[in-house]
């Protein structure tokens, strides 16, 4: 049987990653299988509740840690339950914003000469253009991912002048590297460009054009890049036994105030009582009676927001203890937010006091249990 061929689709936090993904799959036959192997920090697995929306044939997560790194080990694992569960016909990678694209392609090829079953086909960056100049300065990973890379996918160009456009394809040419790149058309590229690609990470292992030898590891970990953000873990629990809503008002000042160099994603999974409006002012109206509970999916980044209707229920409260009323019965817990932020270097203490302290987060009238946790 011939190996399953896998994309690796890399890029920093918000530019755009799950997007390609999504645009790439109508342009698939509809027999063909696409499996994605989806890598986040915190414990939300957002874009994978979007992506399983979509008509992808199978999803594996692997959260709390960066694909590269701490959680390289799992990697064939989760390729296996793919390969096993959906026999797809080719695997996306998607990786957290901070991973490393070249030690995550040596572990494919290692894989690959060890089991016969995957091939690596190519490693796509996605660069988002309008907000390059606030991280491309600061961020190790970020020039990192566009060196190991066979194709640099510039996303949100339309977003801009042309002389900012120019502007980062001068960064970019300061690499001296010859990579194919090519414009998206709003997060679209065709899928003759993406899948294909004949991976220069995977014809020499020895060598990743040129930055990568045996006794030369690219992944310098004097440099890390997992430090280069912080993450929080909020968790809001309602008490009692009628459904409950976040504070949207709360909700959407949290949202507009977030400042870009300080908060650089933010992910959520939200109960709310009314249809929310993303900030571009369009609104996902779910089917059902008007003011019942319905859950949402927030995917906030560089000031822009989306909220997409899902019906993938919120999970079970963490750390809650049950509670009892003076008649006996037991007081319901319900989870009606689970949220990761990440921040930028040195941010999260100061988020986590933020949030704790309220006006924020927080339930719609009184009550509500808010947890806030640093996870990385």
């Amino acid at each position: 049987m011939a190996p399953i061929p896998i994309t690796i689709i890399t890029g920093f936090l918000g530019s755009g990653k799950t997007t390609l993904i999504l645009n790439l799959i109508p342009q698939l036959p509809h027999t063909y299988k696409l499996a994605l192997l989806k890598n986040e920090f915190g414990d939300v697995a957002i874009d994978s509740q979007l992506a399983s929306s979509a008509a992808i044939s199978g999803v594996q997560e692997l959260l709390n840690g960066c694909i590269c790194c701490n959680l390289v080990g799992q990697l064939g694992d989760a390729l296996e339950t793919l390969r096993r569960d959906v026999t797809p016909d080719r695997i996306v990678i998607e990786t957290s914003g901070s991973a490393f694209p070249a030690t995550l392609a040596m572990e494919v090829n290692r894989l690959g000469r060890e089991t016969g079953h995957y091939v690596l086909d190519g490693v796509v960056v996605v660069i988002d253009v309008e907000n390059w100049k606030g991280y491309e300065d600061t961020s190790y990973t970020a020039k990192m991912q566009q060196k190991y890379t066979d194709l640099i996918v510039f996303n949100k160009w339309e977003l801009v002048d042309e002389r900012m456009y120019e502007d980062c394809l001068d960064r970019v040419g300061d690499l001296e590297l010859q990579i194919a790149n090519v414009k998206s058309d709003k997060g679209r590229v065709d899928q003759s460009l993406l899948l294909g690609l004949d991976s220069a990470l995977a014809k020499d292992g020895d060598s990743v054009h040129g930055g990568y030898s045996k006794d030369k590891q690219p992944h310098d970990h004097s440099a890390h890049h997992q430090s280069e953000v912080e993450v929080l873990s909020v968790n809001l629990v309602s008490e009692g036994n009628i459904a409950k809503s976040v504070n949207l008002d709360s909700l959407e000042t949290f949202l507009l105030s977030a400042p870009r160099d300080e908060v650089y994603r933010i992910k959520a999974v939200v109960s709310a009582s009314h249809p929310l409006a993303s900030s571009s002012g369009d609104v996902d109206e779910p089917a059902g009676p008007p003011g019942s509970i319905n859950t949402y999916i927030l995917n906030w980044a560089f000031g822009r927001w989306t909220f997409t209707h899902t019906n993938t229920a919120l999970p079970a409260p963490l750390n809650v203890a049950s509670s009892t009323t003076g008649s006996g019965s037991s007081t319901k817990h319900e989870t009606i937010l689970r949220m990761t932020i990440v921040l930028a270097r040195g941010e999260a203490t100061k988020w986590k006091r933020r949030i704790e302290k309220g006006g924020m987060i927080e339930q719609d009238g009184e009550g509500g249990f808010l947890m806030v946790d640093r996870v990385i």
